[in-house]
């Protein structure tokens, strides 16, 4: 892997910068430095070349050449890498996750620029591109990656006939998730999603979502996992799709025997910003034991409090919920204190601090968050579980070890 030094050159002339000297001098280095820099041995993977791409204009995407391909190894990674494109990275619970399981992300996709903050952060050295997906062109890293990863956001198809094909998702994230898949032609991917897209529009999103991607030469399977029995301190459920080309045999991880605590996972938690309740909520919410809810308020406070909710049907016990310190805490969501789903500390009457959301989510106490504290919490609670990504990762790569290890007919 290395800087592609036609698109420097095409981009200093653009710039109207004419010689490599007078490049090197508006970035503050020798010119030696610079040809250090442009030569094959500079990996841009674990070096920055920050500078130089937004000097020129240039994204990673634009600037940065892979070489070598499945089979081998991508330049300036280890020959037994198992490599990875994750889209909608966000915060980095996948991506962190996939880390640990020791895969090499070489491009993270992500729109939202307080996310791509998040991971320049915590990461400087990784290749985080700040983009609208559907301006990529991903057919650079054709056979050159092992696995295609991301969430896609689900969004409603258009049936405007009796079947679906790729070409009819266009202008959905699902498009550009499979988009990415077919120009890459990876050995495996995985898509992770919440549990409801399995009855999304009476189950058509996902049967079609499940044949466009069948269609492209890939094995199909795929298993709601509950984040709490893979070592997260959450009842997160949530669907984990795996694709494998022939003879990439991937087998899910196994659950644990019982749930992970909130105890668990709020051990020895730092200090740390938070929101807080209302006057009024403060009020109603001291009531709730531990492991309550609305329904266990006095009845003309459940009333008042509830408002026409309490003649609704189920689904209402995540309402003025205290969670227990001896469960596992309910899937947080982008706000810690909203009405319909609050998550109360155990012991004081408010809601989980910033960093107690992170730990919740098993991120390490070490992982930084940018923006606002609004924006901390949205980012947080819309990650991948850290932990459950790091044990779907090892299975990926074991797969894919063993893929690499089995003999083969012209061996």
């Amino acid at each position: 892997m290395g800087i592609n030094r036609v698109r420097v050159k095409e981009a200093m002339d653009i710039k109207g910068i004419s010689t490599y000297t007078e490049l090197a001098a508006l970035l503050g280095i020798t010119k030696n430095q610079l040809s250090l820099m442009l030569s094959d041995n500079y990996s841009p993977i674990k070096s920055r070349a920050d500078e130089l791409l937004s000097l020129l204009q240039l994204s990673p995407a634009e600037a940065i050449e892979i070489g070598q391909g499945r089979n081998g190894a991508v330049s300036g990674l280890p020959s037994a890498a198992v490599t990875d494109i994750e889209l909608f990275a966000g915060a980095g619970g996948l991506a962190l996750g996939l880390e640990k399981a020791g895969i090499d992300t070489i491009a993270f996709v992500e729109i939202d620029k307080f996310c791509c903050e998040t991971l320049k952060k915590n990461r400087p050295h990784w290749n985080v591109i700040n983009s609208d997906i559907s301006k990529i062109d991903f057919t650079q890293y054709r056979h050159k990656v092992d696995i295609v990863s991301g969430g896609f956001p689900c969004q409603a198809f258009s049936y405007a006939g009796k079947k679906l094909g790729f070409n009819d998702t266009r202008g959905t994230l699902f498009h550009e998730f499979a988009r990415c898949i077919k120009e890459a032609d990876p050995l495996m991917f995985l898509a992770e999603n919440v549990r409801g897209l399995v009855s999304h529009d009476g189950g058509r999103t996902f049967q079609t979502i499940l044949s466009i991607l069948g269609e492209m030469n890939y094995d199909i399977q795929y298993k709601i996992l509950n984040a709490a029995y893979y070592g997260v301190g959450q009842k997160r459920e949530r669907i984990v799709i795996i694709g494998a080309k022939k003879g990439v045999n991937y087998r899910y991880p196994e659950p644990e025997a019982s749930m992970t605590t909130l105890r668990t996972a709020l051990r020895n938690c730092p200090e740390s910003e938070g929101q807080s309740y209302s006057k009024r909520k403060k009020e109603v919410l001291d009531l709730v034991p531990p492991g309550g809810s609305w329904v266990d308020l006095p009845n003309d406070i459940q009333a008042a409090y509830m408002g026409k909710s309490i003649n609704s049907g189920g689904g209402k016990r995540g309402m003025a919920r205290r969670i227990s310190w001896d469960e596992p805490c309910l899937t947080l969501t982008c706000s810690p204190s909203q009405k319909q789903t609050e998550r109360c500390h155990p012991d004081e009457t408010r809601p989980f601090t910033v960093r107690e959301y992170a730990r919740i989510q098993s991120f390490p106490d070490d992982w930084e968050y940018c923006g606002g504290i609004g924006e901390k919490y949205k980012q947080i609670g819309n990650a991948v579980p850290v932990e459950m990504a790091r044990r779907i990762g090892v299975a990926l790569k074991e797969s894919i070890m063993d893929y690499r290890n089995e003999p083969k007919l012209d061996d």
